[in-house]
């Protein structure tokens, strides 16, 4: 696979070739869960082929080890490998030796210093927001930020103190991403108040003949709205009221809903109409709060069931979103639900979706890609369109299943009074050219 990196990789269309640097992915997430090493002789190559692809990078150098370190301190190419390491490929303090914790933390550079705040906060997390404590008045804005961002990692409610501080930060930016990281703790005070302010907007109208919910967006956005992250400001073409009833749903814990709205169940809540126009603002909101709390039972729900119409196309949750959702779901439920949506839809809009799922690919979903790109040619459509869904095939299909491409190989004749293409689903006998995944299938004309 390395010997080989230099294919495909020029502009055009690639040839007939496989391009076996589309299975390096694969190859080496199972080489570091085996806990297998680089030769040392495929180092250099390894280096070479993690320099070209970002997204390499990490499984590369996890099975390079650190003599991939050693080899970048004297080849400038191979340099991303020491900026990829905490600490610039030098070796960072245990969190026990308070000294040298708190020496490289005030004398250290920058790059050093977010690398000891996110090593920190992977084992002792409380250290890290010790130390962050300790110097933040005297910090520059831009790094207050990326200080509070590594907060995320180990992210609990021992840290709600120090992030309420920073909702009266001076740097809008540093006061939004405390915002977002408290109301990630449906326990902590600001979610709370904004599960209040949530609550206050959407209500069940029993007066109707069928239960339906009626939305009242906020009529201002007050300054306690803004301390705790809510933007006044919406972007171009945004309604303001619509705007701030977004942000508050988004950031308000769904568990309150079922007790807001006659303890009803996420999935018969979703499923409730809503009054005026509000359906596709209030499920997006959701959404989104969906996939910053990790809560799986609502993704599910708000996912909805892959065959239902609105899942091929616009709906009160777009694919986009629905990408997200998934990520929330183990990846059994994942693979089943693209597969789902694969069978129903086809794979015009797929190409997303199936970039959240496990590789290499559970049975049923590529099962259903592969039969779904066999409908394709025999509707007799050349596809072009599929590029993208095939390279990913190249990458994700598992080996287990190659078997199942015969069936993509084969032109079987045509009756000697059939006209040409005639038959519905036979497939045309004519010249054939190389599909644009270059993994070495060949496709009919239409």
């Amino acid at each position: 696979m390395l010997a080989d990196r230099s294919g495909g990789t020029g502009g055009g269309r690639r040839g007939s070739s496989p391009d076996l640097m589309e299975l390096l992915p694969q190859w080496l997430a199972a080489a570091d869960a085996h806990g297998y090493a680089a030769p040392a002789q495929a180092l250099p190559a390894l280096l070479d082929a993690a320099r070209g692809r970002t997204d390499l990078r990490p499984a590369a150098l996890a099975f390079a080890g650190p003599r991939a370190l050693w080899l970048a301190r004297l080849n400038p190419d191979w340099r991303f490998a020491l900026r990829a390491a905490p600490g610039g490929g030098a070796a960072l303090p245990d969190a026990g030796d308070d000294e040298a914790v708190r020496r490289l933390w005030q004398e250290g550079l920058f790059a050093e210093r977010v690398a000891l705040l996110g090593a920190l906060r992977a084992g002792a997390p409380a250290v890290a927001r010790e130390l962050l404590e300790g110097t933040w008045p005297t910090e520059r804005a831009e790094d207050r930020l990326m200080f509070l961002d590594s907060l995320r990692a180990g992210l609990s409610a021992d840290d709600e103190p120090f992030l309420e501080q920073a909702l009266g930060d001076r740097s809008r930016n540093v006061r939004a991403t405390a915002a977002e990281l408290l109301s990630s703790l449906p326990g902590s005070a600001l979610a709370g108040r904004m599960a209040g302010r949530a609550a206050a907007c959407v209500a069940v109208d029993r007066t109707a003949a069928t239960p339906t919910l009626v939305v009242e967006a906020p009529h201002e956005c007050d300054p306690g709205m803004e301390r705790d992250g809510v933007a006044a400001r919406p972007p171009t073409g945004r309604g303001e009221r619509s705007w701030w009833l977004a942000q508050l749903v988004e950031a308000a814990p769904l568990r309150i809903w079922p007790g807001r709205l006659g303890g009803r169940t996420p999935e018969q809540i979703v499923a409730l109409p809503v009054a005026d126009g509000w359906q596709g603002e209030l499920h997006a909101a959701w959404c989104r709060a969906a996939v910053r709390q990790r809560d799986a039972e609502w993704s599910k729900v708000l996912l909805g069931s892959p065959s239902a119409p609105e899942a091929g196309g616009p709906g009160a949750v777009s694919l986009a979103e629905r990408a997200k959702l998934l990520a929330a779901l183990d990846a059994g439920e994942r693979a089943d639900w693209v597969a789902g949506f694969i069978a129903t839809h086809g794979l015009s809009e797929a190409f997303q979706l199936l970039g959240v799922c496990a590789v290499p690919w559970a049975a049923p979903l590529g099962r259903a890609v592969v039969d779904a790109l066999d409908i394709a040619r025999d509707a007799g459509s050349y596809p072009w369109s599929f590029s993208g869904v095939m390279g990913l095939a190249e990458r994700c299909l598992d080996p287990a299943e190659a078997a199942r491409l015969d069936g993509l190989l084969a032109i079987p004749d045509e009756r000697e009074d059939a006209s040409p293409g005639a038959g519905g689903t036979g497939r045309r006998r004519s010249s054939v050219s190389s599909p644009p995944c270059g993994c070495g299938r060949r496709w009919p004309r239409s």
